[in-house]
């Protein structure tokens, strides 16, 4: 049972009766089940629960919810209440927040720059950056020392920050005075260390970072090859901010799940799944199917059009199934390698002449071992020749040569001109291969049973 079905009818009794005791009863709760426990309340007693817990603690768990439930939240929230959460939110989701607050967010900036210049000013430093880079992913909030501290004055520099903060600290770094960076120590590395210890026995000069309009893509791809828990972000040699492991493991998270759902032919659910309209769903299913309906169409001309061969060929129809299911499998397998290589930086779109090499070669040697199990499974029946096994064994050749070469080819289009390669959706892919497998079918049928096919036709 969810933690949250557990404690709603606690929480709403002492929000109902004795506010004041709502801090103790959430004290010992992770702030990510505290904003699952207060999702599910009313919007009466949402909002009271972050009006009753001191702002630092209604901030750690203000910035868990959902954009749905902050707007249910905030609804019931006179301005001086919510400024004072927003004020002590991480400075990158305050930003994100204020941004799809709309009209609202613009009275809370004029409020912040009048009661916390610092906040308003870490906003707008960070707006500026597009959404999906690592300007817009950074906070502006990071530990920075002189080159020449000691290990003294580093840590106190951490339990300062720390005091002020919400955000974990995993290293500090050295600047000039123009905010230049020099050099970085991770925490670990001042722990053994006495105080007065000069930082210079410490900074590491070796810094790994990106700049601001990096991809998130790149950051996360960077952050896991070095194994790092921040990553500086850098503009013109100055550190103007860090990203911090825990806002990669969200990134990538919400990049799966969307690739998962393109990949399913469904555009991505902005809410989870019960919350989600009915409206919604009709929307964002609703489009592809039809696309996917409409694509369909040209495997049924298809068919129409090579009627005469199919009445030619006895059995013919039996084997459509098959030939055309084995393409669209074999082109989803590329189309999956391609778009995990791609997400994880392990190809780009300049390689596609080797990329359509290989999958060519494998190709030919999936669809030969795959043609010589369907020639010995067609001779299996006495009522089929030779002839038409090696037709079903040869355009099996042809289809998965066929359908390897679009299911890599087609994700690497679509990055180039700078849609989401998920969006070669596997049922698409499947569609597309379907009408070129009828294709090949019908011209292998015509090479190899060339003479059962004009002796049809004269008939």
């Amino acid at each position: 049972m969810r933690l949250a079905t557990l404690l709603k009818p606690d929480v709403e009794r002492v929000i109902c009766e004795t506010p004041e005791q709502l801090v103790e009863l959430v004290r010992d709760l992770h702030p990510e089940d505290v904003a699952e426990v207060f999702a599910d309340l009313d919007t009466e007693d949402l909002s009271r629960a972050f009006i009753v817990l001191p702002a630092r603690d209604a901030s750690i768990a203000f910035e868990r919810l959902d954009e749905r439930d902050q707007m249910r939240a905030v609804r019931e929230m006179t301005d001086d209440a919510l400024v004072e959460i927003v004020a002590c939110m991480e400075p990158d989701r305050r930003a994100r927040f204020i941004r799809v607050s709309g009209e609202r967010g613009k009275d809370l900036m004029a409020s912040l720059r009048a009661t916390h210049p610092d906040a308003a000013r870490d906003v707008e430093s960070l707006d500026k950056w597009k959404e999906g880079t690592a300007g817009a992913l950074m906070t502006t909030s990071f530990v920075a020392l002189p080159h020449a501290a000691t290990v003294g004055e580093a840590l106190d520099a951490i339990g300062k920050h720390a005091a002020e903060r919400n955000e974990p600290i995993y290293a500090v770094y050295a600047t000039d005075a123009r905010g230049k960076l020099l050099a970085f120590a991770r925490l670990r590395d001042l722990a053994p260390l006495a105080r007065e210890r000069p930082m210079a026995d410490v900074w590491r000069k070796r810094c790994v970072f990106v700049g601001p309009t990096a991809d998130e893509r790149e950051v996360a791809s960077v952050m896991s090859k070095y194994d790092l828990a921040a990553l500086p972000v850098v503009e013109e040699d100055r550190l103007i901010g860090i990203i911090t492991i825990d806002d990669v493991v969200d990134v990538l998270n919400q990049l799966a799940a969307k690739s998962f759902e393109r990949a399913g032919a469904v555009e991505p659910l902005d809410l989870p799944y019960f919350k989600t309209s009915f409206v919604d769903f009709l929307r964002k299913r609703g489009v592809w199917l039809l696309v996917l309906f409409v694509e369909e169409f040209f495997t049924q001309t298809a068919l129409r059009h090579y009627d005469p061969v199919f009445e030619a060929i006895h059995g013919a129809s039996y084997y459509v199934p098959l030939l055309i299911s084995t393409g669209g499998n074999s082109g989803s397998q590329s189309a999956t390698l391609v778009i995990r290589g791609l997400s994880i930086g392990e190809i780009e779109p300049r390689h596609w002449w080797r990329i359509l090499a290989r999958e060519m070669t494998l190709g030919v040697a999936l669809g030969g071992f795959l043609g010589a199990i369907g020639f010995l499974r067609v001779l299996m029946y006495h009522d089929q020749g030779p002839a038409f096994a090696l037709t079903i064994a040869l355009t099996l050749v042809g289809i998965v040569v066929v359908g390897c070469s679009i299911g890599s080819m087609l994700p690497l289009v679509l990055r180039r001109v700078g849609f989401d390669p998920a969006t070669s959706s596997t049922p698409f892919i499947a569609s597309l291969v379907d009408v070129v497998g009828i294709i090949v079918f019908v011209h292998v049928a015509k090479l190899v049973m060339a003479d059962v096919i004009a002796h049809a036709a004269s008939h």
